[in-house]
């Protein structure tokens, strides 16, 4: 693509002038075309490298483009009209699945029985969208982890809760921080609604406080962030860095916070939160997805008055509610009297796979983060090389390239199913695949 044809002068209409020169000629690129270089780019644009570096980054999250290091981004070829789906690469058959971020389904509550003990009625247009049972047990459950729960919603998920919110609070073009390495879907979510991505550098203990306060300008609208669990690195946040944190967020009065608890109870980390003095406007999203069932697709979101009016009122214009059968669904499973004692065991069992194979790995002189959640994550020099080293030795592991806006390369193992003894072999399969010079170490 010749950078002469191309438009923009931010980096949400940069990489629509290429989509959009990627569309027209549907059949006439080769594969993985390159693009310009970010300097050769910024300087036939006249905007900073910086600018043309978010664009690339929107294009690489909406799955038209790929990253190749010092040999730059390449468009993909496309087959249709239609940018691909942005799924995880299929695990050959044979290979050992870590790649999921899935949790054990053997931990999770029998459906069947919650099912058979639900009162079903008939519902109508015009009814309260939210079940006033599953309200007041979420409040519960905000206010037993310091968060205030005065204004509590209903949401399709916590992507859903995230995309509603930014509607409201962020106009295309905004920049919206993000922890990095984070949730690919976080950075979906952005590029659909042309937001670009402002990583923040993390560490075992989550967002690094000198590297949140730079990154928190009068440009960033809002903060998605991780405490527990964090996806991909388990970070999981100290009682010393959520206040470190708390302070720098209360100087940035313009900043919107949504803070996402995506594993809960099953975390093997403390609660934590930066909403017990929130900014002006903020919301605190809990998943159900990973300790009851990803299918349900249920979220509840508190959050300061005027947000969760607007998400309501965003909702009730669309899809108008949540399925009050899901919302049965998850108040009967979660509120169980006997959730406390198997969500504890699934807790233990998780953390307890995600430090076999950390302890596994230190064995063989490799360095590993995961402090809570169902994921391991590992710093190597070539992603490319390690998936397919691990691969060639039965275990499917995932690239650390969607995870990342500017960390360094790393794999991605989940955890959640891998037993002690699976672990011990994995690790000796990865110390294998490095001395074999097929992959290198960080």
């Amino acid at each position: 693509m010749k950078q002469n044809q191309i438009k923009g002068t931010n980096a949400a209409k940069i990489a629509h002038s290429i989509e959009e020169l990627a569309q027209s000629a549907q059949g006439e690129q080769s594969p993985e075309q390159p693009l310009p270089t970010i300097r050769e780019l910024a300087s036939a644009l006249r905007v900073s490298p910086v600018t043309v570096a978010a664009a690339y980054r929107l294009l690489r999250t909406r799955g038209l483009a790929i990253g190749h290091g010092r040999r730059g981004t390449r468009l993909r070829a496309q087959s249709s009209p239609h940018p691909p789906a942005l799924r995880s690469p299929a695990v050959a058959a044979g290979v050992v699945d870590l790649t999921t971020g899935n949790p054990d389904p053997e931990l999770l509550p029998s459906i069947d029985g919650a099912l058979r003990g639900l009162q079903i009625g008939t519902r109508l247009y015009g009814e309260p969208a939210e079940l006033r049972s599953l309200i007041s047990f979420a409040t519960a459950e905000f206010e037993a982890d310091g968060i205030p729960a005065a204004a509590v919603t209903v949401t399709s998920g916590a992507l859903d809760a995230i995309e509603r919110v930014l509607r409201e609070h962020a106009r295309p073009g905004d920049r919206v921080l993000v922890e990095d390495p984070t949730l690919p879907g976080f950075l979906d979510v952005l590029a659909s609604l042309d937001l670009i991505p402002h990583p923040c550098a993390i560490d075992d203990e989550g967002l690094e406080p000198d590297a949140f306060d730079r990154a928190l300008t009068p440009q960033v609208k809002a903060a998605i962030v991780t405490p527990r669990a964090q996806n991909p690195t388990g970070a999981a946040m100290s009682t010393k860095r959520v206040s470190d944190l708390s302070r720098i967020l209360r100087r940035r009065s313009h900043v919107v916070l949504i803070e996402v608890d995506p594993v809960g109870p099953v975390s093997g980390a403390p609660a934590a939160t930066l909403t017990e003095s929130p900014p002006e406007r903020w919301v605190s999203v809990k998943s159900t997805s990973k300790f009851l069932t990803p299918d349900l697709r249920v979220a509840v979101a508190a959050g300061d008055a005027l947000t969760i009016a607007r998400v309501e009122r965003r909702q009730a214009l669309g899809v108008r509610w949540v399925s009050h059968l899901l919302q049965q669904l998850t108040v009967a499973l979660w509120s169980d009297p006997s959730s406390g004692r198997r969500l504890a065991r699934a807790a233990d069992l998780y953390s307890q796979r995600r430090a076999s194979l950390i302890e596994a790995l230190a064995a063989h002189g490799i360095t590993a983060h995961g402090r809570s959640g169902f994921n391991v994550w590992i710093p190597v020099r070539t992603e490319t090389a390690t998936v397919q080293a691990l691969a060639e030795r039965g275990w499917g592991v995932a690239a650390g390239e969607r995870f990342r806006v500017r960390s360094a390369p790393a794999i991605r193992v989940t955890t959640s199913a891998l037993a002690p003894g699976d672990a011990q072999r994995f690790a000796a399969d990865f110390a294998s695949a490095l001395r074999s010079r097929a992959a290198a170490p960080a």
